[in-house]
């Protein structure tokens, strides 16, 4: 078959591979595929109608698509086997029929002919199956270059631009980098901020959350304006003793989205210092609070509590609870880290926060359960006797749960144990390998049972016959009912 011409087939490749930001030689790929899944589908219309299709799934398997750019066309080309007697035309070719052309073939060769249909026998369906594939096939690599592109990230926090918005979600344009392309990333309405203002082309700091696999759409980025790794890349960004390494980060606590409109986003952060000239939280908050500004700014008024980490959890506890004046911290039970903190009247609801948020994020931040109580009306004998029924009542629920898994893995143990002996006395097929005298003790089976077997065997068939003897019986007696009502007839009664 002749070539078929597609004129202005290099401008396409050059059009596709600019708007859908891939290379050339991806373009083609996919030009290829395409084409011979048109042809697939060219062949089988064929058969519309006349007989049933008599393709498998891999029957195209030998089959390809030759591109030539300089003639701008393409050719079907297929891969056959030299043999005597043709059983398959699109897999085989008689060796008489090479011999025409080439003395020295032999049977077993491969040849590679072409099989391309004349551009008026493609048909309407076979087009339109090559336009399909071929978008899904660029989509798919779009997809694919932005896993890889971004699956790998070293920064992941990125500027990102609002272009439109889907149910709840905000669909944003975001940049891997300096010159590269902007992809699609779903912003969700869970990792969206109250007072941020999605409008169409406003920008935003976003955090990569994730590049997962989502069924029917690829690759997908989702990113996230309410995850803690924002706010720590915000301050890495703006206090220079965080990037040198003398003031580090140990927590976050942050709560972008509270349980109620009445309560604002707001933030912990608990920051240490390598050095001990360096106060880790003024370094933070800058000359006139000017570096944690520029954080605040960013996260639109989020509010921001900047403490000093302790490697005592009582100073530790103290701190978190900023901006409330602590009196005393108790360690009423260190093993379940549970603590109670003594505060003034005046400095209660201020300990407890509006909706109990800034006790919420104390305890998240610091790992302890927090008991904001009255130092006034505190009775310690009342709040220890308390506690020691909890911590009973903790140490018999550990007790328990100890017990359950004792008694859980020796029943295990047991079903192991019992599983093994069971293999031992009646071996499956896969542990033949570990038994070398297989042979023989299948020899000496086909002769006799061991005793114990003969045993269950006799009670077995006492009670019913195999499934196997029941057919082959079953069957016997349909084929021969007229044989044995003959021999009943001849002999009469006795």
């Amino acid at each position: 078959m002749a070539l078929v011409l597609l004129p202005g087939l290099n401008t396409l490749i050059e059009d596709i591979s600019e708007e859908k930001k891939l290379p050339t030689q991806v373009v083609e790929a996919a030009l290829r595929e395409a084409l011979l899944k048109g042809y697939e589908r060219y062949r089988k219309t064929l058969y519309l109608g006349i007989s049933q299709d008599p393709f498998e799934e891999d029957y195209f398997s030998n089959f390809d698509v030759g591109l030539d750019l300089e003639e701008e066309g393409y050719r079907v080309l297929a891969s056959k086997i030299i043999v005597e007697d043709v059983q398959s035309e699109d897999h085989q070719i008689a060796i008489a029929e090479v011999m025409q052309v080439a003395d020295d073939a032999q049977v077993g060769d491969t040849v590679v002919l072409d099989v391309t249909p004349e551009k008026e026998e493609f048909g309407r369906m076979a087009a339109a199956t090559t336009k399909q594939v071929l978008a899904q096939k660029l989509r798919d690599q779009q997809r694919r270059m932005i896993q890889e592109e971004f699956a790998d990230l070293e920064d992941p926090v990125l500027t990102a631009r609002v272009i439109r918005f889907e149910r709840q979600s905000v669909i944003m344009a975001v940049s891997s980098g300096l010159g590269r392309p902007e992809v699609e990333a779903e912003l969700p309405r869970r990792d969206q901020l109250p007072n941020d203002n999605y409008r169409a082309n406003a920008t935003f700091k976003v955090f990569l959350k994730e590049v997962s696999e989502v069924p029917r759409r690829g690759p997908q980025l989702f990113v996230s304006r309410a995850n803690a790794g924002l706010v720590v890349y915000l301050f890495e960004n703006e206090v220079p003793e965080i990037q040198e390494g003398s003031v580090k980060i140990v927590a976050v606590a942050r709560e972008a989205n509270p349980p109620s409109r009445s309560v604002g986003p707001r933030t912990k952060v608990a920051v240490d210092s390598i050095e001990r000239e360096v106060d880790p939280v003024g370094a933070c908050i800058g000359a006139r609070g000017a570096r944690i500004q520029q954080v605040v700014n960013e996260l639109r008024g989020e509010k921001i509590d900047v403490i000093r980490w302790s490697a005592d959890p009582v100073q530790y506890i103290s701190n978190s609870l900023s901006p409330a004046r602590v009196e005393v911290v108790r360690l009423v039970d260190p093993d379940g880290q549970h603590a109670h903190v003594l505060v003034p009247p005046d400095q209660l609801s201020l300990a407890i926060g509006r909706e109990g948020q800034n006790v919420r994020l104390a305890a998240r931040l610091t790992g302890w359960k927090i008991d904001i109580k009255n130092s006034q009306e505190y009775d310690q004998e009342a709040e220890d006797a308390e506690v020691s029924e909890l911590i009973s009542q903790r140490e018999e629920e550990e007790a328990l749960q100890r017990e359950a898994e004792e008694r859980l893995e020796a029943e295990q143990a047991a079903r192991a144990e019992e599983d093994a002996r069971l293999r031992e006395l009646y071996p499956l097929p896969e542990d033949e390998e570990d038994y070398p005298n297989t042979d023989i003790q299948e020899e000496d089976n086909e002769k006799t049972l061991s005793e114990e077997e003969t045993d269950i065997q006799e009670e077995d068939n006492e009670k019913t016959l195999s499934e196997e003897e029941n057919d082959v019986n079953t069957k016997l007696n349909v084929d021969n009912s007229d044989e044995i009502m003959e021999e009943q007839d001849e002999e009469g009664p006795r």
